[in-house]
C-alpha cells in the first residue's frame, strides 16, 4: 500500500469514527431532552398534587396528621429537580459532574431521616424489635449523611483551589 492511499484509508477511518461519535452524541442529546421532559412534567405533576393536598388539610384542619407525607413530597419534588438539574449540566457541558449527584443522595437520606423520626414519634407505640431497626437506620442514615457532606466539602474545596490555580 502506498503513503497516499494509507494516508486516505487513515482519513476515512478518522472521519467514520467522527461520525460515529457525533451520532452517539446525537442520541445522548435527545436521551437527555427526553429525561429531562419526563422529569419536568413528574415535579410539576406533584407539585399540583402537593398544592392541593396542603389545601385540603388546611381546610380540613388536618394539617398535623398530614404534615409528613406533605413533607416527604416536598423533598421528593426537591430531588426530582435536583436530578434535572444533573440533567441540564450533563446536557450543557457533555461532562459528569459529582456534585449534584452527592446533593441528591443528601437530599434522599435526610428526607429518610425526617420520615423515619415522624413516623416513629410516639414512643409507647413502638414495639422493641422495630426500635432498635430504626435507630440502626437512623445510625446509618447519619454516617451516610456526614460522608455526603464531606464529600461535598472535598469537592467545594478542590473546585476553589483549582479556580486559584487557574
Amino acid at each position: 500500500m502506498k503513503k497516499g492511499e494509507a494516508a486516505a484509508v487513515a482519513k476515512t477511518k478518522t472521519e467514520l469514527r467522527e461520525w460515529i461519535s457525533s451520532g452517539f452524541t446525537r442520541v445522548e442529546d435527545v436521551a437527555y431532552v427526553g429525561l429531562g421532559l419526563v422529569l419536568a412534567v413528574s415535579a410539576l405533576i406533584l407539585l399540583v398534587f402537593l398544592a392541593l393536598s396542603l389545601g385540603e388539610a388546611i381546610i380540613s384542619a388536618n394539617l398535623p396528621v398530614k404534615i409528613v407525607r406533605l413533607l416527604d413530597q416536598s423533598l421528593l419534588i426537591l430531588m426530582i429537580v435536583e436530578i434535572l438539574y444533573t440533567l441540564q449540566v450533563s446536557f450543557r457541558e457533555h461532562t459528569l459532574v459529582a456534585e449534584p449527584f452527592l446533593i441528591v443522595g443528601l437530599i434522599a437520606a435526610i428526607r429518610r431521616v425526617l420520615i423515619l423520626t415522624a413516623e416513629f414519634s410516639k414512643p409507647a407505640e413502638i414495639v422493641e424489635a422495630a426500635f432498635r431497626n430504626v435507630m440502626l437506620e437512623l445510625g446509618i442514615l447519619t454516617g451516610l449523611i456526614l460522608t455526603l457532606v464531606f464529600s461535598l466539602f472535598l469537592l467545594k474545596r478542590q473546585h476553589i483551589a483549582s479556580v486559584d490555580h487557574a
